[in-house]
């Protein structure tokens, strides 16, 4: 779970976390990207695991210290949530659930989205700038992948070990802002995605990295990323071998 500045919300997430039905089935790690608050203070005495940044590295740097810790502790799954308490602490054991059933082909998920979108899900408003580019994020996915992806900005995921594996190494993952440019990237090498509805929140306290006019620079760096990504796959064929070695073996 990355977190910056999230003093006012944490807590109350943390009460959740703390249950017996969740504790009992997952570990936490808090990635405090170097915040001015008293975040990291709040989960350390809450006796939790937490990585202090020096300096903000991101969103992006937050979560892939999370992967690296994972793979060195030999976790087979990551569930990854924001620190804000929009990520309803419910939908774990859903996601976790998702991630060891197999589909008609005795294959389990890689990737496993907590959707705001998709029958099932309970209503969540979104701005009409995030609902331009959402819209436009699930196009160009479509257009590359054939998939159709109904939330693909989401941050509530469930990993396999081979997903998070991967992502750790160096150059496979977005360190600023991680989203369907890693979802484009993950379908087209091969990578097993499944959506299932998820409960959210609105944001209570402190501020989005997504406010203002955020969402609009956000929208075409994305829009760019999702095409470059696409570009270095298809046409250059980075990592395709890999990946397709992986596959036979």
């Amino acid at each position: 779970m990355p977190a910056y500045n999230e003093g006012k919300n944490i807590g109350a997430l943390l009460d959740e976390l703390e249950r017996p039905q969740i504790a009992q089935i997952a570990d936490l790690l808090v990635m405090n990207d170097a915040s001015k608050d008293n975040t990291g203070a709040i989960v350390r005495d809450r006796k939790h695991p937490v990585v202090d940044h020096v300096f903000n590295l991101g969103y992006g740097s937050g979560l892939q210290v999370g992967y690296k810790y994972a793979v060195e502790k030999g976790y087979r799954y990551v569930i990854q949530m924001d620190a804000d308490g929009q990520h309803d602490a419910g939908n774990i054991e859903q996601i976790l659930k998702c991630l060891k059933t197999a589909d008609e082909h005795g294959k389990c998920p890689d990737i496993v989205l907590g959707s705001r979108f998709v029958e099932g899900s309970v209503g969540y408003p979104v701005s009409l700038i995030k609902r331009i580019a959402y819209s436009l994020f699930r196009v160009l996915i479509r257009l590359g992948t054939g998939r159709r992806i109904m939330d693909p900005t989401t941050g509530l995921q469930g990993l396999s070990r081979r997903a998070f594996s991967y992502y750790a190494q160096y150059n496979h993952f977005d360190d600023k802002y991680p989203d369907a440019n890693m979802l484009m990237q993950m379908l087209l090498l091969g990578f097993r995605v499944r959506e299932i509805p998820a409960l959210m929140h609105v944001r209570r306290e402190g501020v989005s990295m997504h406010s203002g006019l955020k969402p609009v620079v956000y929208m075409f760096r994305m829009m760019f990323s999702i095409i470059a990504v696409w570009i270095r796959i298809k046409l250059f064929r980075v990592d395709v071998e890999a990946m397709n070695e992986e596959r036979i073996s």
